[in-house]
């Protein structure tokens, strides 16, 4: 009986955990200026990628184009967290497929739909081929002075580190001889899936970077 017990509070514990980070993750991200949120997705890559890029901003339901691009590259401005700040830039082949999927992850997250119910679009999406992984490598910055960073246990804030992700499907860390890899210079993310990214830690940010507050 007392094992049992401990396994109904492991069970509570667990729904109490998922329930606190949906309260985190689901709802409303609160509205930026539109001119302060593609200055902010344009400063996480330098201007020779950002400054002709396609720039999205978040709409009142998903993102919009807010400026049209000429070079392929795309930037918006993740907030996988209601109080999170992620400005990406994609290259062409990121900003087709890996791009798209965090946007939608975004999207559903603000309509208040839960995280399990997000992850389930994206699956859906990828079944249905309106979503693809990439074929290719494929590159993110994430390089901005203005970015307010989480990460899934919440114990970790601020402005981290500037990187670079590169995504590489089904790559895996002993692949490249990282071993577990080290938080100072690189390190694989989602091994051995179709979203594996290599995560390369950079020296410097983009500078200058835009006006921005502490969080958002």
């Amino acid at each position: 009986m007392r094992r049992s017990l401990s396994f109904a509070a492991a069970a509570l514990l667990a729904v109490s955990a998922v329930q606190a980070q949906d309260s985190l993750r689901s709802g409303r991200r609160t509205p930026l200026p539109r001119e302060r949120e593609i200055a902010l997705a344009r400063s996480a890559a330098p201007a020779a990628v950002s400054d002709s890029a396609t720039i999205w901003v978040l709409g009142d339901t998903a993102y919009v184009v807010a400026v049209r691009g000429t070079n392929g590259n795309a930037c918006f401005v993740s907030r996988d967290w209601i109080d999170t700040l992620e400005p990406h830039c994609f290259d062409e082949e990121g900003a087709g497929t890996v791009m798209r999927m965090a946007m939608l992850h975004v999207e559903q997250l603000h309509r208040g739909r839960t995280e399990a119910e997000a992850q389930q679009a994206i699956a859906q999406a990828l079944h249905g081929g309106s979503l693809r992984p990439p074929r290719r490598p494929a590159m993110s910055y994430m390089m901005s002075a203005a970015q307010w960073l989480i990460d899934d246990n919440r114990s970790v804030g601020g402005h981290w580190h500037p990187h670079l992700m590169i995504y590489y499907p089904y790559l895996t860390a002993g692949q490249l001889g990282l071993g577990r890899g080290s938080m100072s210079t690189a390190m694989v993310f989602g091994a051995n899936t179709p979203w594996t990214s290599i995560v390369i830690i950079l020296r410097d940010f983009v500078q200058p970077a835009p006006a921005a507050r502490a969080g958002p």
